[in-house]
């Protein structure tokens, strides 16, 4: 066992707590709902970037490269300042979603190099430009260039040309849980000197006027080179710095003068040390060497292609020399995150994927953040403080009342998305649980805690609109998760997990029947469903053309909910053969859904249309007339999740879950043939149950592996590029609507964010579609295979058709005969420059007809998942190797 994994193994036993201190300090608490007491819900406006060094926050804390304990009552990050710009860079920023060309955006460079699952060893990098920041120039041109251009970026703006710029590495290493090292190492990349100013910054989260903790933590100068942090909770932690640094002293309060124009009621503030920094002005400064934020101030000029480091040391109990031990924990630490990665990508033989791999990981543990939002007393006020208005109480998550969060959660991008997602942290756990296979289970129960999942059995969405609905992925996620820790465990599975997990997702399945499926048809809505502008018109609104829209994806989703349930009622028979009953409730469903898809209320309506072989969205007007929806979207592809092959035998240890079936079988025998190839028993005598069979599966994977409709050389797209010559239109009371293929930025404005999914490549329904393909292959092994997409007369299996997607995902990231990587598209210097070109950003999605990255530049989050393709890829498991496969993926 590596010495990681002993870590992991104290925490879990609660001999240590070694994930006490972590990243989870978010990246953007700016701009965010819970910080926005505004009365129109203006959520971008009423914090601003500009605001926030002036603000004091009332819900969590920001940072560059930061880190906090795990309730953030103590919080350590980094500021620099280049001696030009007109504030100090101790935030990261971007474009609000009202400001950017194609919605919101961070406009930095930064890297997440490494993390241990503790975060024993972390390490990342900032690129800070040596010219003054361009904010002006960023905003002005992104506002000013319309939708059929792309977004405007940091390095559009020229300031890398000259390699006028710091790469500024930062470290973290654990020589204990409350005994951290930071080290950060500036190189001057540049052709001159250059002059830098480097700030570590220690402050306390202000608790102390929620009336939760009358006491006031404070941080007050112990030596030239030392301070101490005392909570009177927490204790003290004593920071020691090296060389001779200013120590400098205010306060986590808000500067209410230069933001309100109203008198202070402190004397020192947030801002005191951008203030002192960029004028020398102390008056905000405490004489008295004391408070509730301070920093220790760096003024370097580092000569041209030089370095500089700062070191400083965080312990609970002080030591003599405390910097001492600095280099040789570092090194230690970094050599045992090294073995780690080296068990977990044992079989990986590419250097290249390796490295992309280890930076998607190091994504999805930098990404952590403590998440706080009470939202009732969001929506009251603090005691003794001001009331929010009126109106918020009628307005955003006014119904959301019991909804308690106060955890480390993994966001999807600590920038853009600095809240969970539902469906985006189900697919965060998939990877997660390769590394730390607890966080994972516990992530997942997290959205299932009573003070989380909403009384009627609703998981909340995110914090812009909790009652919105993601696709119900959860149960899936539970399913993978439990069988990843199993296989580790050596077959051993956490039954008190699936178990818990399994009554609570019995609830929000429950809801999804009961909600969304109003008339009780099988047949379901959902609205938008998280793929934000996939339709002719926006699916959460459908009301506006007096109609009801029946969703092929969300009646989908929903079999596929069936399906997963099923799976796991049937892995807990293993401890409780009662749960045989569960399986059978769930198999009614899936086969009931099945059913309706091909005669809605037997009306002879169906959501696969013949004509086309495919699936499709069904309008239903006021005036009784039905319109399919004939966008070749993903929606059509959603049903091919619906799989599940079963073992024969299973069966005859479940003699009540066998009567029921073969019950079905006999007396609902159209049904059966809808779904299950039953009679005849597949690899290893397993049985199907799927959505798709026979014609109606190879007809949608002709579409899927058709090069002029579905398929990328990047994946599979979300809009067949079909449409890119016929574009879609419909007539819907007067009114035409149409949908064009778009391989790239989102050309409308429908949700307002930077997210389309009118073509582009997303590794969530890619990532999904792999793992259907290779649960058809459990069934049919080599007995079915269509041919190549090259058309070469070549014929490949499911599995051989999985592992061709996740090359062709996975080669977005890769480096192609020329050193250069689809994601970075022509950007010359993100492909060619030694200080750039290794670096891997993890974007939220990608065009999909050149691969490169657009969006959220950080998604680690679902993006992360080319981390789980690459192990499956080297480490096939259950897969079978098929004969000349290496031939065929590998040339």
């Amino acid at each position: 066992m590596s010495a990681e994994r002993k870590r992991l193994r104290e925490d879990k036993e609660f001999k240590k707590h070694w994930k006490k201190w972590g990243p989870y300090l978010t990246e953007r608490q700016w701009g965010t709902v819970r910080e926005d007491y505004s009365s129109d819900g203006s959520a971008w406006e009423n914090v601003t970037h500009d605001e926030a060094r002036s603000k004091a926050y009332r819900w969590g804390e920001e940072g560059i490269a930061g880190i906090s304990d795990y309730k953030q009552k103590l919080c350590m990050a980094w500021a620099f300042w280049n001696g030009k710009d007109p504030f100090i860079k101790e935030r990261l920023f971007g474009l609000t979603g009202n400001q950017g060309n194609h919605g919101e955006d961070v406009k930095e460079l930064y890297y997440y190099l490494d993390s241990s699952p503790t975060h024993s060893y972390m390490k990342m990098l900032y690129k800070y430009p040596q010219a003054e920041f361009p904010y002006h120039e960023l905003q002005y041109i992104n506002s000013q260039i319309g939708k059929s251009a792309p977004e405007y970026e940091l390095m559009d703006t020229g300031v890398f040309d000259e390699d006028k710029y710091f790469d500024i590495f930062i470290e973290y290493a654990k020589q204990d849980v409350e005994d951290i090292v930071a080290v950060a190492t500036i190189h001057n990349r540049g052709p001159e000197d250059a002059e830098i100013w480097i700030m570590p910054t220690i402050w306390f989260r202000k608790t102390w006027f929620t009336g939760h903790e009358p006491f006031m933590p404070k941080i007050n100068k112990l030596t030239d080179n030392s301070m101490k942090a005392f909570n009177p909770k927490s204790g003290n932690y004593t920071i020691t710095f090296d060389g001779k640094p200013e120590l400098k002293f205010c306060d986590n309060e808000t500067n209410r003068e230069r933001l309100y124009k109203i008198p202070n009621e402190k004397s020192y503030f947030k801002d005191g040390i951008n203030n002192y920094v960029i004028t020398g002005n102390e008056n905000h400064l405490n004489p008295e060497n004391y408070g509730t934020k301070a920093a220790a101030i760096y003024k370097v000029t580092i000569p041209a292609g030089g370095q500089y480091q700062v070191k400083l040391r965080m312990q609970h109990q002080a030591s003599d020399n405390p910097l001492d031990i600095c280099d040789q924990c570092l090194t230690r630490r970094k050599k045992d995150s090294d073995e780690f990665y080296a068990q977990l990508q044992e079989g990986v033989v590419d250097p290249d994927l390796r490295n992309i791999q280890r930076q998607a990981f190091a994504g999805m543990l930098w990404s952590k953040q403590f998440y706080y939002y009470d939202v009732e007393r969001w929506l009251e006020g603090d005691p003794g403080r001001y009331k929010p208005p009126a109106e918020r109480k009628k307005g955003r998550n006014g119904n959301w009342r019991h909804l308690q969060n106060y955890d480390i959660i993994s966001m999807p991008d600590k920038w853009e998305y600095p809240w969970y997602a539902a469906w985006d942290l189900a697919f965060h756990t998939i990877p997660l649980a390769r590394l730390d296979p607890e966080f994972a289970k516990d992530q997942l129960l997290l959205l299932l805690n009573e003070w989380y999942m909403h009384p009627n059995g609703q998981i909340p969405a995110y914090e812009w609109n909790f009652s919105d609905v993601n696709p119900p992925v959860h149960a899936y996620a539970v399913e993978r998760v439990y069988q990843i820790d199993k296989k580790r465990n050596g077959g051993k599975g956490d039954r008190e997990f699936l178990e818990r997990a399994f009554h609570k997702l019995m609830l929000n399945f429950t809801w999804w029947v009961n909600q969304k499926d109003s008339d009780g048809k099988n047949i379901f809505e959902g609205g938008f469903l998280g793929l934000d502008n996939i339709s002719v018109f926006d699916r959460s609104h459908v009301q506006k053309f007096h109609g009801k829209l029946e969703q092929a994806d969300a009646t989908s989703w929903m079999a596929m909910f069936s399906l997963n349930m099923l799976r796991i009622s049937l892995d807990l028979c293993e401890f409780n053969k009662v749960y045989q009953f569960s399986a059978t409730k769930f198999l009614e469903h899936f086969l009931y859904i099945a059913g309706a898809m091909n005669n809605i209320s037997n009306e002879g309506i169906s959501l696969w249309d013949e004509e086309d072989q495919f699936f499709y969205d069904v309008l239903h007007l006021a005036s009784n007339e039905s319109k399919k929806m004939k966008v070749r979207s993903i929606v059509g592809i959603i049903p091919f999740f619906a799989v599940e092959p079963i073992r024969e035998e299973l069966f005859n240890e479940l003699p009540e879950f066998k009567k029921r079936l073969d019950f079905f079988m006999r007396e609902k025998p159209a049904l059966a043939a809808l779904v299950s190839s039953w009679v005849q028993p597949g690899l290893d005598k397993r049985r199907l149950f799927s959505l798709l069979r026979g014609h109606r599966m190879k007809s949608v994977l002709k579409k899927m592996l058709d090069s002029d409709e579905f398929l990328s050389d990047f994946g599979i797209r979300s809009l067949s590029k079909y449409h890119q010559e016929n574009p879609y239109s419909v007539n819907i009371n007067g009114e035409i609507l149409s949908v064009k293929y778009t391989p790239g930025e989102s050309n409308t404005r429908m949700f307002g964010g930077n997210s389309n999914w009118r073509g582009p490549i997303w590794f969530p329904i890619n990532y999904l579609i792999i793992e259907s393909l290779k649960r058809f292959d459990f069934y049919y092994g080599g007995d079915f295979s269509i041919e190549h997409p090259t058309g070469s007369g070549n014929y490949m299996t499911m599995d051989m058709i999985a592992k061709e997607l996740s090359l062709r995902c996975m080669k977005i990231f890769m480096k192609d005969k020329k050193g250069h990587r689809p994601a970075y598209g022509t950007n010359k210097k993100m492909q060619e420059d030694p200080h750039f070109k290794d670096y891997i950003l993890f974007y939220e999605y990608f065009n999909g007809d050149s691969g490169a990255g657009l969006g959220a530049s950080h998604q680690t989050g679902w993006t992360g998942l080319v981390a789980e393709m690459i192990y499956k890829y080297y480490r096939p498991s259950n897969e079978r190797i098929h004969h000349g496969a290496a031939t065929l993926f590998r040339s």
